[in-house]
């Protein structure tokens, strides 16, 4: 037991320092996923849907019985209650073969296929819709999605476009146009810049002086 105390002893300052150093690294990981996180969070996250009630709803306060949300059509304020369906639509997902598809990335597909531009209308005919559906998602489960579901989708995603909510890309091309982003990422054109000398008066006095002579 002596000689058990006396090697923990031994060992105890640099056993601390690597715990300690290990404890860092997965502190600055946790950091880091968060950020990115944070970074990535979905521009859906406060919009919603209300059964019984067309259109979409943003989220903007917690009320008693439930939340206060507003129309994105007409700005409109209303009560949601806690006995009402509120879908919210970073959560809502499709079915596919496989798994399930969340309606951002499917939103996202409709805009690449659309080019930017307004989906089919919502009224087209079942068989339309289905043939649509399936050149946007291929693999979705032609049993457990409904026309239903389909005209949902596409209503959500024109008004989304319609009111300018869908921001694929746009961090990207923000973060491009960011003057100070940009002056940080190249520290070298800076420093170049800042190094190159200018001409001295007497430089500039020699030249005409030479000038005249000649």
């Amino acid at each position: 037991m002596a000689e058990k105390k006396e090697y923990k002893k031994a060992v105890k300052p640099e056993a601390k320092k690597a715990v300690q150093a290990e404890k860092s690294k997965d502190t600055k990981l946790v950091e880091d996923v968060v950020a990115s996180v944070k970074e990535e969070e979905s521009y859906l996250k406060d919009l919603m849907a209300i059964s019984g009630h067309g259109g979409l709803f943003r989220f903007v306060t917690q009320g008693h019985n439930g939340v206060i949300v507003e129309s994105i059509e007409t700005g409109k304020r209303m009560q949601a209650f806690a006995t009402m369906k509120v879908s919210a639509l970073e959560d809502i997902a499709i079915y596919t073969e496989d798994d399930e598809v969340k309606f951002e990335e499917i939103v996202a597909s409709i805009h690449k296929y659309e080019k930017g531009k307004e989906a089919i209308s919502p009224k087209s005919s079942a068989d339309e819709l289905k043939e649509y559906f399936g050149a946007i998602l291929p693999e979705y489960d032609r049993d457990r999605v409904y026309v239903s579901d389909i005209k949902k989708v596409l209503n959500w995603y024109n008004l989304l476009l319609k009111y300018d909510l869908i921001e694929i890309g746009k961090k990207k091309a923000a973060a491009k146009a960011d003057p100070e982003k940009e002056a940080k990422s190249d520290p070298e054109k800076e420093a170049k810049s800042e190094a190159k000398p200018e001409p001295t008066k007497d430089a500039d006095q020699e030249d005409e002086k030479i000038s005249s002579q000649s």
